[in-house]
C-alpha cells in the first residue's frame, strides 16, 4: 500500500477544500497544464515545498534546464537519480538543440526521440530490448 500517495491525495483535496472556501476559487489542477508562469517558475527555481523538486540539486538542474512542458518535469524526476544522473548533461543538451541528437542505431530513435536520445524510462529500456533482441514480455 502506498499510503504517502494517500496522505498526499488527502493533502491535495484538503487544499483545493480551503482555497475555495478561502479565496472563492475552483482549482482544477489537471485543466491547463501548460501555463508558461508555471514553468517559469521552475526556470527561476522557486520549487521549494514542491515533493522531489524542494532539493537544491534538482533546483539547480531544473534552473538549468528551463522545463517548458509536463514532459520536462516528469523526465526530470526520472533523470535526477543516482542510476540515470549521468545522462541529465544529454538530456540537456538534446533539448537545447533537438535536431542534433545521436542515436547508437536508427530503430532507437522512435523509442527516445522524446528524452533527447537518452534512456529515461524503464519502458523505453523493454520496449528496446523487444525492437532489437526481438524479446517478449511474455514470462517464459
Amino acid at each position: 500500500m502506498d499510503f504517502l500517495g494517500l496522505r498526499t491525495l488527502t493533502v491535495i483535496q484538503d487544499t483545493i477544500d480551503l482555497v475555495k472556501e478561502n479565496r472563492g476559487i475552483d482549482v482544477e489542477f489537471d485543466k491547463d497544464m501548460a501555463d508558461p508562469k508555471v514553468y517559469k517558475l521552475w526556470q527561476e527555481g522557486k520549487s521549494c515545498g514542491i515533493f522531489q523538486f524542494e532539493s537544491q540539486g534538482m533546483t539547480n538542474f531544473m534552473k538549468e534546464l528551463k522545463p517548458d512542458c509536463l514532459e520536462d518535469l516528469i523526465a526530470g524526476v526520472s533523470l535526477y537519480r543516482p542510476g540515470p544522473m549521468d545522462q541529465i548533461p544529454r538530456y540537456i543538451k538534446g533539448k537545447r538543440n533537438p535536431g542534433h541528437n545521436e542515436y547508437t542505431h536508427p530503430s532507437l530513435e522512435p523509442i527516445l526521440n522524446v528524452t533527447y536520445g537518452c534512456m529515461v524510462y524503464q519502458e523505453q529500456v523493454m520496449q528496446i530490448v523487444r525492437n532489437l533482441a526481438g524479446y517478449s514480455l511474455r514470462k517464459s
